[in-house]
C-alpha cells in the first residue's frame, strides 16, 4: 500500500481577488498547474492530483467566479479570457 497523500487547501490573494487553492506534493520538484473548464472547479482534479504529486508539485485553482474563489460582479469584475488569464498569471 503506498503513501498516503496530502492534499492542502489555501487561498492567495491576487490583484485584491481571493483565489482558492488545491496543492499537493514537493515544492522542489517542477511546477504542475491544472486548470479547469466551465463550468468547474478544481475539485475535478481530486483524484488525480495524488497519482501527480509523486513526480510534481501540483497546483489547482479555482478560476475566479467558479468553486471557492472569489466571485465579483460582472460590473466590477470583466470576465473574459484576457482577465481571467492575467490572474492565472498573477497566481
Amino acid at each position: 500500500m503506498g503513501a498516503i497523500t496530502i492534499i492542502q487547501y489555501k487561498t492567495v490573494n491576487v490583484d485584491g481577488l481571493d483565489v482558492f487553492y488545491r496543492e499537493a506534493g514537493d515544492p522542489s520538484k517542477p511546477a504542475f498547474v491544472l486548470l479547469h473548464g466551465f463550468p468547474s472547479s478544481s475539485s475535478m482534479f481530486r483524484n488525480l492530483m495524488p497519482l501527480l504529486a509523486r513526480d510534481f508539485h501540483v497546483l489547482a485553482p479555482d478560476l475566479i467566479g467558479f468553486g471557492n474563489s472569489a466571485a465579483p460582479s460582472r460590473e466590477s469584475f470583466e470576465y473574459t479570457f484576457e482577465n481571467l488569464t492575467k490572474n492565472v498569471a498573477g497566481f
